[in-house]
């Protein structure tokens, strides 16, 4: 796939490929040697060491530049990645970190070891969750990349000042805070009523977390 798209787009092109903790350890390494030649801007998540020495193992092959962290909770996870450094970017789901203000510290500790930013941000992330991302973005010195989910015209209804993605760009506006509001009374015409998705779980109506399986 990769040669084929290298083939058509040239190098000019910046590639980004999520394997998303799907494959052991020794097969990431394997797949980072291939796709070294390739130059990819990053190679997301493609295995996750549960030790500090199974992430120097990583470190050390030849491989495009990692991005860690979404599944990350305290700094007791991240931290030992960012002083070696053994990762590229830092990519943390900003409300399971502690939100804003510790988000705000992480990116300062990771601008010392060159550490840059690639804060999580899918499709299950709220608009609130997107203007934080981007607030964050515009007051790191060390940004390096934004995951960015389009919003549909209805989300962008009931989230007034939403984030929009403009030819790959994210905008602020110039609203107080951080630009965003909720129109409470048309969002209670859209009540809850299906299993949530909460970052590679399943949540049932009753509350109970289970794994996600996918077909």
């Amino acid at each position: 796939m990769f040669e084929y798209l290298r083939g058509k787009l040239g190098f000019d092109v910046e590639l980004l490929h999520d394997v998303h903790e799907r494959i052991p350890p020794v097969q990431a390494i394997q797949l980072a040697k291939a796709l070294e030649p390739y130059r990819l801007f990053f190679l997301k998540t493609s295995s996750l060491p549960r030790t500090r020495a199974g992430s120097s193992t990583f470190a050390s092959r030849p491989r495009p530049p990692w991005p860690w962290g979404e599944l990350f909770v305290n700094r007791h996870e991240w931290l030992p990645l960012v002083n070696q450094p053994l990762i590229d970017f830092i990519r943390l789901h900003i409300s399971a970190v502690g939100g804003l203000n510790m988000a705000r510290k992480v990116a300062a500790c990771c601008e010392f070891f060159n550490v840059r930013t690639a804060w999580h941000g899918p499709a299950n992330v709220s608009p609130v969750g997107h203007a934080v991302n981007l607030h964050l973005d515009l007051a790191s010195y060390n940004f390096g990349i934004q995951e960015q989910s389009p919003f549909s015209p209805l989300v962008r209804e009931i989230f007034p000042g939403a984030t929009g993605d403009q030819r790959g760009y994210m905008y602020a506006n110039d609203r107080p805070g951080l630009g965003i509001d909720i129109d409470e009374k048309l969002a209670a015409k859209f009540p809850y009523t299906t299993p949530g998705r909460n970052r590679g779980t399943d949540r049932r109506l009753d509350g109970p977390i289970v794994r996600a399986v996918r077909s």
